[in-house]
């Protein structure tokens, strides 16, 4: 922890460097002990000042969620920070709750648990607390401080919260889902199975069955089959599978022409084809550079895209093999994130190739919000017992930062794009016990 602001104020050696033998303390020992606290006393001060700044604005903003009342609190340290430090911040995120007029007790007795994660980046110290109460969905507030200096100033940080809602179910597998939209309005969604889509309506506030769109293909399905269904702007759809790509036609009844191709799949139409407005009358683009439109092949016989891409990124038309890929506007060049075979994440600028192993699983994609950069990626992490969950990301340079808590889900994902709208995604999770399929939107809510 060498290189973080918040060392132990009083080193070991400081201490060792008085040699006062204990039954013989004398007056120029008892002298240099004084003159000791009398110089590190203020660095002592300092330092409690500091870590209380931080503790004090995360417990203000607890309460603010929960309100006075008995609370369950579990602390997590996942950064790097040593143990002693460690236990100091949670003592007194502790004292700091208590002093807000929440009672700390088991969680059996307690009307709101708060699990608060002590994580880091290169610039700052994160604190997380993850608020549930009941069956609400889970709150999350957050704070930081920087790991440089001893600054007494606590700075909020930028966070958002990612949020899923459930939209479809089934027993069934389930490759994708598409919220198709009228003026702005979703009057239909599209449920890609592995031989059909279906289509429904909304009636009644629910999902009724309208037409299933038969899928004509003459090859096999490979083992772990994957597609992609994406609204098009002339007609309703374009539905991608491996080595089959279909595309709908209006008239009485909507029709499904599907043909045997190898042609790539879209990687930015969505993110390209609609920028969202938001209420504030900003874009979510907040880069000048603009994305052109990339494709990458599909290997027709496996569950990964081949790594050609067209057009090139750069000098590069080919990339290692890869499940999902993101990317993330700049100025002068996009930085593509390629979630590869290989267990890694590639970025690659169009000039040269960074290869990174990040706490990450194989499904990552791009949403722009009108949230902190105004370009966030979702990574999914795999979880124990089958279970994923998803976190949205911020690359201020080639190091992802955590901008949101993660979002637990309650299966394994097979499936993670963008959505239309560009603002959002829809995760399809195959739920851990009894097996059926979910499709989740995930979308930000940026922090007040």
């Amino acid at each position: 922890m060498s290189s973080a602001g918040y060392n132990s104020a009083i080193p070991e050696n400081t201490w060792k460097s008085v040699n006062c033998a204990p039954r013989s303390a004398s007056l120029g020992c008892f002298l240099h002990l004084i003159l000791l606290v009398a110089v590190l006393g203020p660095a002592i001060h300092a330092r409690a000042a500091d870590w209380s700044t931080a503790e004090q604005q995360l417990a203000r903003k607890v309460v603010a969620v929960t309100g006075p009342g008995a609370v369950a609190v579990a602390i997590e340290n996942r950064s790097s920070l040593g143990r002693r430090d460690s236990e100091i911040v949670q003592n007194g995120l502790r004292s700091a709750l208590e002093q807000v007029g929440l009672r700390i007790v088991k969680a059996e007795q307690a009307a709101a648990t708060i699990t608060i994660s002590l994580s880091d980046n290169p610039t700052s110290y994160v604190w997380v607390a993850e608020i549930h109460q009941g069956t609400a969905e889970a709150g999350v507030v957050m704070v930081s401080v920087p790991r440089t200096g001893h600054s007494t100033v606590a700075h909020d940080s930028m966070p958002t919260v990612l949020r899923k809602t459930l939209l479809w179910t089934q027993d069934d597998p389930v490759l994708d889902l598409a919220v198709l939209e009228d003026n702005g309005a979703p009057v239909q969604i599209a449920v890609l199975n592995a031989e059909n889509v279906a289509l429904y309506r909304m009636q009644g506030g629910k999902w009724q069955q309208e037409q299933v769109l038969e899928i004509a293909h003459a090859r096999p399905w490979p083992r772990d089959l994957r597609g992609m269904v994406i609204p098009a702007k002339d007609h309703l759809m374009d539905v991608y599978l491996p080595g089959v790509i279909c595309r709908t036609a209006a008239g009485t009844l909507v029709t499904l022409s599907c043909h045997d191709t190898d042609d790539p799949w879209p990687m930015t139409s969505a993110l390209n084809a609609y920028t969202p407005v938001f209420p504030s009358g900003g874009l979510a683009n907040r880069s000048s550079a603009a994305t052109p439109p990339t494709a990458a092949f599909f290997a027709s016989s496996r569950n990964f895209f081949t790594g050609v891409l067209t057009p090139a990124v750069g000098k590069f038309s080919t990339v290692p093999k890869f499940y999902s890929a993101a990317f993330l506007p700049r100025d002068k060049y996009t930085l593509w994130l390629f979630a590869a075979t290989d267990g890694r994440v590639h970025m690659i600028d169009g000039m040269s190739d960074q290869s990174s192993k990040f706490d990450w699983g194989s499904d990552i994609t791009t949403v722009k919000t009108a949230c902190g950069a105004g370009w966030q990626v979702l990574a999914a992490t795999s979880g124990v017992q089958a279970q994923d969950s998803v976190r949205a990301y911020e690359f201020p340079d080639r190091d992802p930062v955590a901008v949101s808590a993660a979002v637990d889900l309650p299966g394994a994902i097979s499936a993670l794009w963008t959505e239309a709208r560009g603002d959002t995604a829809i995760a399809i999770v195959r739920e851990r016990e009894t097996g059926s399929y979910e499709a989740f939107r995930l979308d930000l809510a940026c922090s007040q």
